[in-house]
């Protein structure tokens, strides 16, 4: 961790094109409604951690998979236009770069659906190569739209190097022992928290009995996005709540990666764990702002100006 310096993230998981339909609401099983408008977005959890964290002023490296098509080629320039290395991510001539198909309300929601593509070929001899950058990282940032043992993988090699690994455990899916004890900071939503930990998540009170089981079953700390109730955070010294910021929803894709994203810049500088969360909170209310993934990201600058000087951490 370094106190005023360029933090060095690294991200290891997913790209998606996003396909975005808005429509005045959701479509009933069997109904056809009329939409509103189509567009295309770069996105994929990993992408958009990735980026984000480069809008916020860290250093980034990105390593997965994407197909050798025209999807690919967008996406490997968008996330240079914010600034992310992307040297380290392979094209793969057989399987196309994955796409997420997603529904937005007039509300901001959405329903989406993945069809991972490239990104569940990134393999664990794909990762091994790049056990330098894992090892040379401040922090390591993970997602699971990328195949599970190749998260279990990093998550060891991060271990071996004493590199603390921030996972974000979605799409929710059970997790090993082994895995959930090499995780520095685990960030599920209510869903996924639920999943994880055995225990329906209906308010403040139960997620903080999720965050402690999940604390008993060996992750280092525990940090539990509950979207309008904003964040339970718990450590083995520490538990409490970060409120949500109160901020016009247009649309809620990539507000968790944004999280991520803040919650990785703001440890890599030192910042206590609440704090961090504060950040990340911000980072995330500003993304629900805008429309898309990537576009909707906001600069260090936004964020600060959300936080105001009370606010201010050592960025």
């Amino acid at each position: 961790m370094r106190n005023n310096e360029q933090a060095y993230v690294l991200v290891v998981g997913s790209f998606m094109m996003d396909l975005v339909v808005r429509t005045p609401r959701m479509p009933e099983t069997g109904e056809t409604i009329i939409g509103t408008s189509f567009q295309r977005f770069p996105g994929g959890k990993g992408a958009n951690q990735a980026a984000a964290a480069a809008k916020l002023g860290a250093q980034v490296r990105m390593a997965g998979k994407v197909g050798a098509d025209p999807f690919g080629d967008q996406m490997l320039s968008a996330l240079e236009s914010h600034g992310v290395d992307v040297q380290h991510v392979l094209r793969d001539a057989a399987e196309a770069t994955g796409i997420g198909s997603i529904t937005l309300d007039a509300h901001g929601y959405n329903r989406i659906v993945v069809v991972p593509g490239a990104n569940l070929k990134y393999t664990v001899d794909d990762l091994k190569q790049i056990e330098g950058e894992i090892k040379a990282a401040d922090i390591l940032l993970l997602q699971l739209e990328i195949p599970l043992e190749t998260v279990a993988a990093a998550v060891n090699l991060a271990a071996e190097h004493n590199v603390p690994v921030i996972l974000n455990p979605a799409p929710a899916q059970p997790l090993s022992p082994e895995i959930l004890r090499g995780v520095s900071y685990l960030t599920p939503n209510e869903k996924e928290a639920g999943l994880l930990s055995g225990v329906h998540i209906t308010g403040l009170d139960t997620a903080r009995q999720a965050a402690a089981r999940l604390l008993e079953m060996g992750v280092g700390h525990v940090v539990i996005t509950l979207g309008e109730q904003g964040a339970v955070y718990a450590g083995q010294a520490v538990m409490g709540h970060v409120p949500a910021f109160s901020v016009e929803v247009v649309d809620t894709v990539a507000a968790g990666d944004a999280f991520n994203a803040g919650l990785a810049v703001a440890l890599t500088q030192g910042n206590p764990l609440p704090e961090a969360v504060r950040f990340a909170s911000a980072v995330g209310a500003l993304a629900v702002t805008k429309h898309g993934a990537i576009p909707s990201l906001p600069t260090l600058a936004e964020v600060q100006e959300l936080l105001g000087a009370e606010g201010s951490l050592v960025l």
